[in-house]
């Protein structure tokens, strides 16, 4: 595979979709996010709010090691995450792109020209953030931040036995609330 692929990780409220979409329009390639729920639903027959409800999430939560019912075969999450690691395949290989989260970086790593990026900043900028870009609630927007993070380190564990958000595992880490969003768009740009 010769296309060039960015892969960015992200923490909830860092910027990472803003940064990979307008990444993605800057270069004149495609971006997918939330396109490959459209894709995992039309290859797999869910319904793409069952898909959204179990998004970057671990199955069966804290009990999942002690009670799994893969004893039984395999779970609708398992199912789930083999069509995803397809469809993020199939992309990468139609052409260059970039792909935010769904562990792109961990399917592609062995397949793809791959530019794996992590994008963070401090918790106080993640909290204005959501509540200036989603709406969130001014009230606990750092608890949110706290429970999507968790979610989406746990799903990165289970799939990949990989620690979510370790320098290690990431080509380069951005801070976006250090630098601007403008400024991570330019440096993968550059870096692509």
């Amino acid at each position: 595979m010769k296309n060039r692929i960015i892969t960015i990780s992200r923490e909830f409220g860092s910027g990472g979709r803003t940064v990979g979409k307008r990444t993605a329009e800057q270069l004149g390639i495609p971006c997918y996010d939330r396109e490959l729920i459209q894709k995992i639903a039309g290859k797999s027959g869910f319904a793409e709010g069952y898909i959204k409800s179990l998004d970057e999430t671990a199955p069966g939560g804290f009990l999942a090691s002690a009670f799994s019912n893969r004893t039984f075969g395999q779970t609708n999450e398992d199912y789930l995450w083999n069509i995803q690691r397809k469809v993020i395949l199939e992309l990468a290989e139609q052409g260059p792109c970039v792909i935010v989260g769904r562990c792109a970086d961990f399917i592609l790593r062995d397949q793809a020209d791959c530019l794996t990026v992590f994008i963070h900043a401090d918790l106080a900028f993640r909290a204005q953030r959501i509540v200036q870009v989603y709406g969130e609630r001014e009230d606990s927007p750092e608890q949110r931040i706290r429970d999507k993070d968790k979610r989406r380190a746990a799903y990165h564990r289970f799939y990949t036995d990989m620690k979510w958000g370790y320098a290690k595992n990431d080509q380069i880490s951005l801070d976006s609330g250090l630098l601007g969003i403008d400024a991570c768009v330019e440096v993968l740009k550059m870096l692509y």
